[in-house]
């Protein structure tokens, strides 16, 4: 066997390397220095890294995520300690899985395993070429899934989709500078890339749909409003065309019967006057004698 095919597990030779010998990444940029010096240092001064990443191929990979790696992220905590996601994805770079292998990744173990899926796309963002990294990485914003990801702010919870839109938009993710891609506009217009099709469908068409829906709905309360409007005004009418009647037949027995009785009392008052007066007259009189 020749030397090339032995795996050799001296990560300073491959630091010392700078790609002089090494292969280049398919985007051009060496792996060796495709991570900042500061985080490579903590990365190879690691406990998990000397002690998991030694000796390890792409098969042993599989085996290190499922056991070890419950989150994404760079550093974290107060001493800014690497995280296992980071430190694979260090050995990643150095071991430059072939593309059928990061197929297996997404596909097969990423279904099962998630946080497979996430170190596989994390790797292609830093390797593969522009048009390739939205091929790649684009079907995968579908996916739903839930993630805890831990930094130097605590820990915290996202979905694969968000962290897929992360690597796709930002600058910086788990402590990692990003290489600038050109945006996906400038690939379309030099038709590199297809427009993309939204699962959703066409964005001016859901807008379009929308308003109509909402056109519906006005008209619909409008016409209901009015119907019952004049349902009201109907009943309106006709209690206030009854209430006046009401009122004038109350007053009008009212004012035709209390001068009656008024005139009545007057008149026997005033008949019982006298003969009152004249009754208690004649009893003071007889009364003394």
């Amino acid at each position: 066997m020749s030397k090339s095919e032995f795996h050799r597990a001296d990560e300073r030779r491959f630091l010392d390397e700078r790609g002089s010998s090494g292969p280049l990444a398919p985007n051009g940029l060496n792996p060796a220095t495709i991570m900042e010096k500061a985080v490579r240092e903590r990365i190879i001064d690691s406990y998990f890294y000397k002690e998991q990443c030694f000796g390890v191929n792409e098969a042993d990979i599989v085996d290190r995520v499922v056991e070890h790696v419950d989150f994404i992220g760079g550093v974290y905590g107060t001493v800014q300690k690497p995280s296992p996601f980071l430190c694979l994805a260090f050995k990643l770079l150095q071991l430059a899985p072939s593309d059928d292998i990061l197929n297996e990744y997404l596909q097969f173990g990423g279904e099962k395993f998630k946080y497979l899926r996430a170190l596989a796309l994390f790797y292609i963002r830093l390797t593969r070429k522009d048009q390739d990294v939205y091929k790649t990485l684009e079907p995968f914003l579908e996916d739903r899934r839930k993630l805890k990801r831990k930094g130097r702010n605590g820990t915290s919870l996202t979905y694969m989709d968000v962290f897929v839109d992360d690597l796709l938009t930002k600058d910086r993710v788990c402590a990692t500078s990003l290489w600038k891609m050109r945006k996906r506009d400038i690939l379309e217009d030099l038709d590199i890339l297809e427009p993309r099709v939204s699962p959703l469908g066409n964005i001016e068409d859901l807008l379009e749909e929308e308003d109509e829906a909402m056109r519906k709905a006005e008209e619909e309360q409008n016409n209901s409003g009015g119907s019952e409007s004049e349902g009201e005004v109907r009943s309106r009418t006709r209690s206030r065309s009854r209430t006046p009647r009401s009122r004038s037949r109350s007053t009008s027995h009212s004012r035709s019967r209390s001068p009656v009785r008024r005139r009545r009392s007057r008149t026997r008052s005033r008949s019982r006057t006298p003969e009152d007066r004249n009754g208690r007259e004649r009893m003071g009189i007889d009364g003394p004698e």
